[in-house]
């Protein structure tokens, strides 16, 4: 049997609980809604999964290394309420208490920790399973890597392979971040194409397969949207970029 490894992108997960829940507080007054929806799926994952291994990762600031690819990189993202931040203690207290290793790296976010140890578990011959919100993580998905999405709330979720996500999406793991680089992503003001949302991007990925491929052969694409194509070239080559989870990031903690 192979080993099994959960790894959990913190800040989506609490920012789930939190809106998921009412604002609930303890007899000191300190909110505790994420925390407590956060435990509930925690609780779930290690009687479900019974993972070997498990970590939780999270963002280590708001400055990233793609900040310097893109200046308004995730701008225009509303502050986090005061009542979500002040739990974030407390939640790390709770996994210390659970004996559940939490990690973050400066200049990198949850994404690529998860998306580095999930790389390097995979060359074990480990089986992988990813949980967030963000569905940027479909990238990772593989024969040994599976990503579980929370679709609302923290209860209802949807769990990734290859053949899930073929049929659910149409398209492959690795096509993933040609999709976003298209469509763009509002919630981390990424740019991609304006005017080409899933429907469109997943057509020009079945036809062309690879944004790369699409922008050799533009003369095939016909109209209004070789228009766009052509105008935000730069713009789907560099949200391309930004999306693109980096799987060698220098993590100081092995598997």
């Amino acid at each position: 049997m192979a080993d099994k490894l959960v790894l959990i992108d913190g800040n989506s997960i609490a920012y789930r609980a939190f809106f998921a829940l009412p604002l609930l507080n303890n007899d000191k007054g300190i909110y505790t809604n994420a925390v407590y929806g956060f435990t509930t799926m925690l609780l779930r994952i290690l009687e479900e999964d019974q993972p070997d291994h498990i970590l939780v990762a999270f963002d280590a600031g708001k400055t990233t290394f793609r900040h310097k690819t893109y200046v308004d990189y995730k701008g225009g993202r509303q502050k986090t309420p005061p009542e979500l931040s002040e739990q974030f203690p407390v939640l790390k207290e709770l996994l210390d208490a659970f004996s559940i290793p939490h990690y973050q790296l400066e200049q990198y976010e949850a994404d690529d920790i998860i998306g580095t140890l999930s790389q390097s578990a995979e060359k074990k011959g480990w089986d992988v399973n990813v949980i967030s919100g963000d569905k940027d993580l479909l990238q990772l998905v593989s024969d040994h890597i599976d990503v579980t999405l929370t679709r609302k709330g923290i209860s209802n979720v949807e769990k990734y392979d290859p053949a899930f996500l073929a049929d659910k999406m149409g398209i492959r793991p690795d096509q993933v971040i040609d999709l976003k680089a298209l469509m763009g992503d509002n919630s981390d003001n990424i740019p991609g194409v304006p005017g080409v949302g899933e429907k469109t991007a997943v057509k020009l990925l079945k036809q062309f397969d690879t944004l790369e491929n699409l922008y050799e052969n533009i003369t095939e694409v016909k109209g209004k949207l070789k228009e766009k194509l052509e105008k935000q070239k730069d713009d789907a080559f560099m949200s391309k970029q930004l999306v693109t989870i980096k799987r060698d990031s220098p993590v100081t903690i092995g598997l």
